[in-house]
C-alpha cells in the first residue's frame, strides 16, 4: 500500500472542482477510505495529490 502524502490541499469544493465531480462524492471518497481528510472539525480538506492518485486510476480503469 502507498503511504499517503498531504502536500498541497485544498477545501472540498475546489477538490470537487479539481476532479470534475460534486462535493458529495469528495466527502463520499473520504468515508469510504479512499481519500484523506485533513483540517479541522468545520473544514475538510484534501490533498491533491491524492486526487490526481485518484483519478489516475479512475482513467487507467477505464480504459482497461
Amino acid at each position: 500500500m502507498k503511504q499517503r502524502t498531504r502536500g498541497r490541499t485544498v477545501p472540498t469544493e475546489l477538490a470537487a472542482l479539481a476532479a470534475g465531480v460534486s462535493a458529495a462524492t469528495i466527502r463520499k471518497w473520504a468515508s469510504r477510505g479512499r481519500l484523506t481528510r485533513y483540517g479541522s472539525r468545520n473544514k475538510a480538506e484534501y490533498s491533491l495529490d491524492e486526487l490526481r492518485e485518484i483519478l489516475r486510476e479512475n482513467a487507467a480503469r477505464i480504459a482497461v
